[in-house]
């Protein structure tokens, strides 16, 4: 799968024209790569577009023109972006209340081992976390994670022959699943798989 390089970034000045054009098509594309599981867990797929963007919002945010500083993000960023057997997501536990969140994060301590997505016919995927740093600690969990599963081949084939794809989450203090994922973003996240 394509990596961002140095030629795929803009200047500061060229972002600042796109960006409301950008923006908007950014906007629709992400809703092709969320998946809700349950009221308080989303799931952000990620991908080359997305990583694009985040850099460069990053580098008007932060004013960086500097190559050696364009590289170290890209080194940051590159390894959110799937490699065509795996797919990437950033697991978001939303909780708006404070007072809640804090209770509910000490109470989901290990949910991001107990995610899994599953082509019908095979058996569920559980996903590496949080590769760059723990996220967890004994007494609660991060509403921050991120997430890599990696599938076989004979997965992918099916799930691009047609196959339900399915989401599940199956810690004690948050069972939720989605049966079949929709049809607009199984599309979207098959373009992920080479």
């Amino acid at each position: 799968m394509k990596k961002l390089t140095l030629a795929d970034l803009l200047t500061i000045d060229e972002y600042n024209s796109q960006r409301p054009a950008l923006r908007l098509a950014m906007m629709e594309h992400k809703k092709s790569r969320r998946v809700a599981l349950g009221p308080n867990a989303m799931l952000h797929f990620e991908d080359y577009m997305v990583m694009r963007y985040q850099v460069l919002e990053l580098i008007r945010a932060e004013k960086i023109t500097q190559e050696a500083d364009l590289l170290q993000e890209l080194d940051a960023y590159n390894p959110l972006i799937p490699d065509g057997r795996n797919l990437k997501v950033t697991f978001m536990l939303e909780y708006p209340d404070p007072v809640e969140r804090k209770q509910r994060l000490s109470q989901l301590i290990g949910i991001e081992e107990l995610i899994s997505i599953q082509a019908a016919g095979f058996d569920a995927v559980y996903p590496i976390a949080n590769e760059d740093l723990p996220r967890t600690t004994e007494d609660k969990t991060s509403s921050v994670h991120f997430l890599r599963f990696e599938f076989t081949d004979a997965m992918i084939k099916a799930a691009k022959a047609g196959a339900d794809i399915s989401v599940r989450s199956e810690h004690l203090n948050y069972k939720h699943r989605v049966d079949a994922l929709p049809a607009g973003i199984k599309q979207s996240l098959l373009r992920d798989f080479a």
